[in-house]
């Protein structure tokens, strides 16, 4: 589902004044994130010059909540997170990937923002309710909303078109997640349809947000 457009746009200078300073009590579909993950059985399927690459590899994941974020009278709840990926072959980093999952409780708009340091980044987004056993959102290039940019020798050699990850929960507490992106390879005609997945388990909580941290330090004293 894509995200709906905000309709009467009158005032976007003033800032709501009842911001809940308790980010892991208003994360709606988010809050099954919040934590640290892991999983080793992770399937990568990437080109290559002699056609695609299977791997399989370790992830961990951390979400930790930010403080309530507005952008005048937008207000938005969300998890920093770092995804770090190496495999049993070898030690060295196979992906590494930061950003933000946000989410509007007046919309029900969900976003993530994504930065890899090989000179990528992407907005993508989409619509969900709080309750939701699942989460999509996707990207697409030459979008100046919800789009992808990338390095030139990315776009000339390995060029991204678009990006969907789908985030299902499962009963038992775990979650998994498919990304699925178009690669446009050079010197080929067809696209590469590039495909992660993985189901992950809790290995560590959440903490609270800094703000919550500090009011109840506050009211303890």
């Amino acid at each position: 589902m894509t995200p709906s457009p905000m309709t009467a746009l009158t005032d976007v200078f003033t800032e709501p004044s009842d911001v809940d300073p308790e980010t892991l009590n208003n994360l709606g579909p988010l809050r099954r994130l919040a934590g640290r993950w892991r999983a080793r059985k992770g399937v990568d399927l990437n080109p290559k010059a002699d056609g695609p690459e299977r791997r399989v590899f370790i992830e961990t994941i951390d979400f930790q909540a930010i403080d309530p974020q507005t952008n005048g009278p937008q207000l938005l709840y969300g998890l920093r997170y770092h995804i770090h990926i190496t495999t049993e072959e070898e030690d060295i980093t196979f992906h590494d990937q930061v950003g933000y999952w946000l989410w509007e409780p007046a919309t029900g708009l969900v976003m993530q923002t994504i930065a890899i340091p090989r000179g990528q980044v992407a907005l993508a987004a989409g619509q969900t309710t709080p309750d939701s056993d699942e989460i999509v959102v996707t990207a697409t290039r030459g979008q100046t909303g919800y789009g992808i940019c990338s390095t030139t020798f990315l776009e000339q050699a390995f060029r991204t078109d678009t990006y969907k990850i789908t985030i299902t929960f499962h009963p038992d507490g775990s979650w998994s997640y498919v990304t699925d992106t178009e690669l446009l390879v050079h010197g080929r005609d067809t696209p590469f349809a590039h495909q992660d997945r993985n189901t992950l388990h809790r290995v560590g909580e959440a903490r609270p947000n800094p703000l919550a941290l500090i009011l109840a330090k506050r009211k303890a004293g």
